[in-house]
């Protein structure tokens, strides 16, 4: 994953967890949803760039078994 999108993904999920805690505080069950929300969305961030992670790597595994054929 790359050092942007970790930190993308964090700053979504500590805004998710802030809104979920200041929900919870006050009672807002809609602030409490926003902020699950968001912790959805990182964890979807984080998902995206895992598989690009691996895409990348497949792609350099099939390009270092050309080269040495």
């Amino acid at each position: 994953m790359s050092t942007e999108g970790k930190i993308n993904a964090t700053a979504t999920n500590l805004e998710g967890k802030a809104k979920e805690a200041l929900g919870n505080l006050t009672g807002d069950t809609e602030m409490q949803v926003e902020g699950k929300a968001k912790q959805a969305e990182a964890s979807a961030m984080n998902a995206v760039d895992n598989l690009k992670d691996a895409a990348k790597n497949a792609l350099d595994n099939i390009k270092n078994a050309i080269d040495k054929a």
